[in-house]
């Protein structure tokens, strides 16, 4: 999809915790981001970025809960957990 000219915004949801478990290379995809379109956006989430990661992306940002329905017992909906 990085190679793709009609593809101007790429989200690939959960892909640092790929990385984590070791189920992606973390040199691959570093590679790709690196070689990607200038006018390309590429947003990855999940957590843990590593250093590398965090060094070559030009925004990063780190949530933490404040608040959360779980704890009142409410469980996973779908349409917002899943």
């Amino acid at each position: 999809m990085l190679a793709r000219p009609d593809i101007s915004l790429v989200v690939l949801d959960e892909l640092i915790v790929a990385l984590r478990l070791r189920q992606l290379e973390e040199a691959l995809v570093l590679e790709a981001l690196q070689h990607k379109r200038a006018d390309q956006h590429v947003v990855l989430t999940g957590r843990g970025a590593s250093k590398e990661l965090i060094d070559i992306a030009d925004l990063v940002t780190e949530m933490k809960m404040v608040k959360h329905h779980y704890r009142a017992g409410i469980k996973a909906q779908p349409g917002i957990e899943f």
